[in-house]
């Protein structure tokens, strides 16, 4: 399935970060996003004209702790596995270090990060028939990832991000897990589809998962305290109906925001 075939999915992640230009610039040249919009204070990145990524420079902002609550990644998703092994020779051949490679069974994933540390993922998803299900959750594991048989799909050089790529999900570092699943799951309104150790995924739709909180390194972290760098806000795209039941579950005009300080926007699809 798509992540756009779900009533909500993800649409643009914000990040504050101090260096404006050098995190760009790793966005167009690692990720291939194309530069949408610059003002001097904020970069929009993107592809084929959806933006998925804005940087917003603060370079007085005290730089995220590893421990802290916040980001652990955003995951791009590619349309397909030759997508990813073209962007695989890409990182070998400009020397882009990887942080990891795994199977999830749902998907195949390559993991990094930019400049000032904020975890990316690039990934593609295994047809939907291909997942298997324990109950009602979607069966996911950490797997080795046979980087060279992903290297041998592409069938072209890398290009720049594909016509087709989105940010699949956001994997958030949490204090506690309850807490989370009691925003995620009942505020947002997204179905609990995988309890794992440490982490509990979150999808709309029947999608393996738009969101994930866990508590690897970020056991007790409380929220965030004064502006720091990493992720400030996620957009979430819905349907008209799906905007008017999460608006239902809160005040009017009342902020979404997690208990860790992430702000959620609403914009309805198209």
């Amino acid at each position: 399935m798509a992540t756009s075939d779900a009533p909500l999915e993800i649409g643009q992640v914000s990040l504050t970060v101090n260096d404006l230009s050098k995190v760009g610039n790793f966005y167009q040249t690692a990720l291939g996003l194309e530069k949408l919009s610059d003002d001097g204070t904020e970069a929009r990145f993107g592809a084929y004209g959806r933006s998925l990524i804005a940087l917003r420079q603060d370079k007085s902002a005290q730089h995220h702790s590893p421990r802290e609550a916040g980001l652990f990644h955003t995951a791009f998703l590619l349309p397909s596995r030759a997508d990813l092994g073209a962007w695989l020779h890409h990182a070998a051949e400009t020397r882009i270090p990887l942080q990891g490679a795994s199977d999830h069974l749902v998907s195949e994933a390559l993991y990094l990060a930019d400049p000032e540390g904020n975890g990316i993922e690039i990934y593609i998803d295994r047809p939907r028939d291909q997942w298997t299900y324990k109950g009602d959750e979607i069966e996911m594991a950490t797997n080795h990832l046979d980087l060279q048989d992903v290297a041998n799909s592409a069938t072209t050089k890398w290009q720049g991000a594909p016509e087709g790529t989105v940010v699949g999900h956001v994997h958030l570092q949490v204090g506690r897990l309850d807490p989370a699943e009691a925003f995620y799951s009942e505020t947002l309104g997204m179905a609990v589809t995988n309890h794992y150790p440490g982490a509990t995924f979150y999808g709309s739709g029947g999608y393996h998962h738009h969101l994930a909180s866990n508590i690897w390194n970020s056991r007790g972290a409380g929220p965030k305290n004064g502006p720091t760098t990493g992720l400030t806000e996620i957009e979430l795209r819905g349907t008209a109906q799906e905007i008017e039941a999460i608006r239902s579950r809160t005040p009017a005009e009342t902020p979404l925001v997690d208990p860790w300080g992430t702000t959620f926007t609403l914009t309805r699809k198209d």
